[in-house]
């Protein structure tokens, strides 16, 4: 078993619901959709087995797993997501809810760029939602998404910088949603990976 993998590396997670844990990140290559804000290179990339991903990763003393990516779910297993359960680890998945996720994930965030109409069908239950969101940007109807324990809107930053109006924007939607929460990307506000 097999991954084409863009990096790996340990650090607190950024965003979201666990913000601020400590976390092992395999961001797989490849991806299905071009998001003008992304931030990876998703061309590049290792083709590595799971048991050299194990052998890097076991230096850490975290048991957390975040597949990232691109889009984990190209590659992602249940065979693979076995193989590291039965290693002791917990695994997250970020992903934008074009396709199923692999059984043996103990964290969902669904981050949907479009389509959102089909993402329940394919996901109907998720940890997180999270939106990246810019001033201008539609909120989605609740009803049409996945039922989620968390919806969170994440303003979009320009590289590693904070823009305002993204945030303000997203700060008056939730006021006007109270539903949703606010989740910024800390890591690049604290200047870590």
């Amino acid at each position: 078993m097999n991954l084409k993998v863009n990096e790996i590396f340990y650090s607190l997670q950024g965003e979201g619901g666990r913000t601020g844990e400590a976390s092992i990140f395999v961001r797989l290559s490849g991806c299905n959709l071009t998001c003008d804000f992304c931030d990876t290179d998703f061309a590049f990339g290792e083709i590595i087995s799971v048991e050299e991903i194990l052998n890097r990763i076991s230096v850490h003393p975290c048991k957390w797993i975040i597949w990232t990516g691109g889009e984990p779910t190209l590659q992602l297993t249940d065979e693979i997501t076995a193989f590291f359960k039965s290693k002791g680890y917990m695994q997250a998945i970020e992903t934008n809810g074009t396709h199923s996720v692999p059984a043996g994930i103990d964290y969902i965030t669904c981050s949907p760029k479009k389509k959102f109409e089909k993402i329940k069908k394919l996901i109907p239950e998720v940890d997180e939602l999270r939106f990246p969101i810019k001033k201008g940007d539609v909120l989605p109807d609740i009803q049409i998404l996945p039922k989620a324990k968390k919806y969170l809107l994440s303003p979009i930053f320009e590289g590693d910088h904070i823009i305002p109006e993204n945030v303000n924007y997203c700060i008056r939607l939730i006021m006007d949603n109270p539903q949703w929460a606010l989740s910024l990307q800390t890591h690049k506000l604290i200047g870590i990976r």
